[in-house]
């Protein structure tokens, strides 16, 4: 299989919609997998999956479900198995960003960031190593982290401890899914140029590339290539990595004034 030939995997990426999420299931279904997308809105789900089988022509299924319940990551692993016939990748990109002061944080708040951004990606992680387990093992899991889990920026105070703890969740993987033939590593994206960040901030491209060393915000694209880099061949050997994908931000880390929150 070459490094790019993804044909007879399954993969379950969430948070797919749109934007990185998105980008990611549509090379992989593009590199020939099979792909079941999910997202917290189900027309969103649908219309995205539609629209990467009509491009690609490949297999690609949409699914709606909110990755903080238990329940739904659990049934899309059963989702995933019942349309494909078997699991390989897990790409855990679905998350929430609330930017807020620290002091004025609810619980409400803090615990829905840590039940999408933790605990979704814990629990899928968990059922789809179950499900690989009965297969016989092999296997990759992608945790979508954050240069936040790195560097401080204000208002993300439960965004970034989230992003931090999933990379150190990664670690401890490799101590128990290592047994079983499966990989776990992150992409740690910086400053990327998707809807959301868009309509957080109009200005978002010129402002964070003016402080990118490279001098350009991160691509979609540019995250999903070193997703699949670490779901290929090539990475056989790599686990509880962080891939940071930031145009060389965290080595100088300056921050923008943030007038939008």
């Amino acid at each position: 299989m070459k490094n790019n030939d993804f044909s007879g995997k399954v993969a379950i990426v969430t948070g797919a919609g749109v934007g990185i999420g998105w980008e990611i299931a549509r090379q992989l279904v593009a590199a020939g997998a099979a792909v079941l997308l999910n997202d917290i809105d189900e027309v969103a789900a649908q219309a995205a999956a539609s629209g990467i089988v009509a491009a690609t022509g490949g297999r690609c299924v949409g699914v709606g479900g909110d990755v903080a319940v238990v329940e739904v990551v659990r049934g899309l692993v059963q989702t995933a198995v019942s349309h494909f016939g078997r699991l390989d990748y897990v790409v855990a990109n679905a998350g929430l960003t609330l930017w807020n002061s620290f002091l004025d944080y609810t619980p409400e708040d803090f615990y829905r960031v840590l039940s999408v951004n933790l605990g979704g990606s814990f629990f899928l992680a968990q059922a789809a190593a179950r499900q690989i387990r009965e297969q016989g093992g092999g296997g990759r899991i992608v945790f979508i982290s954050s240069v936040s889990g790195h560097r401080a920026i204000q208002y993300l105070s439960a965004y970034a401890m989230s992003k931090a703890a999933l990379e150190m969740l990664a670690r401890q993987l490799v101590v128990e899914l290592s047994p079983l033939g499966i990989t776990v590593n992150c992409v740690a994206p910086g400053a990327t140029l998707t809807p959301r960040n868009l309509a957080d901030d109009p200005n978002y491209e010129q402002v964070w590339g003016n402080l990118i060393p490279l001098g350009e915000v991160i691509q979609p694209a540019d995250i999903a290539d070193a997703v699949l880099f670490l779901l290929s061949p090539a990475a056989q050997r790599m686990t509880g990595q962080t891939l940071v994908v930031d145009g060389g931000w965290t080595a100088v880390s300056p921050t923008p004034s943030l007038d939008f929150v």
